[in-house]
């Protein structure tokens, strides 16, 4: 069972690390239960103050993904429609074959959404740039919170390793 934890938690580090771009995935509280998974072998020490501070500092990135892209829109004049524009652009990027479609499609979606509530195209194009620039620092923040989780985890099972190691 002590090698199976880790290689889940493991997985569920990696998976976090894809949710800080894919809007269904919780990236950050995702690769927190891989830490937690990896605590939990017999192998590894616990460290309840460092689980409780990462799993705060995932529900605060977590609940800030949804607060930073609003703000961002509403701080440059967008409106509700840019927002859901933002995420449906961000959901063609990623699935279309376009080189950079992550990054071009929550513009595009940001402006189109503007648009299709009765914007101008300046007024469209300013908070299609704010709602833009919020989706990108929060999947920026979720990144690297799930990349120091990851790091984390890794640097743990080699502190760890002979116990870990099924040999």
């Amino acid at each position: 069972m002590d090698i199976a934890l880790p290689i889940f938690g493991f997985i569920l580090c990696l998976l976090g690390i894809l949710g800080s771009f894919l809007p269904v995935l919780p990236g950050p509280p995702v690769s927190w239960v891989g830490l937690l998974l990896l605590h939990l072998t017999d192998a590894v020490p616990d460290n309840w103050l460092y689980l409780g501070i990462a799993g705060a500092v995932a529900l605060f990135v977590f609940a800030m993904d949804y607060v930073i892209p609003a703000v961002g829109t509403k701080k440059f004049g967008g409106t509700r429609a840019g927002m859901i524009g933002t995420t449906v652009g961000l959901i063609v990027g990623i699935l279309s074959p376009i080189p950079f479609g992550i990054i071009i499609g929550p513009f595009v979606g940001a402006f189109l959404g503007e648009l299709s509530n009765k914007a101008d195209n300046k007024t469209a194009l300013k908070a299609a740039f704010g709602s833009f620039l919020g989706f990108l620092t929060g999947t920026f923040m979720k990144f690297v919170v799930t990349m120091i989780f990851a790091g984390w985890f890794v640097k743990t099972v080699f502190d760890n390793w002979s116990g870990l190691n099924p040999f």
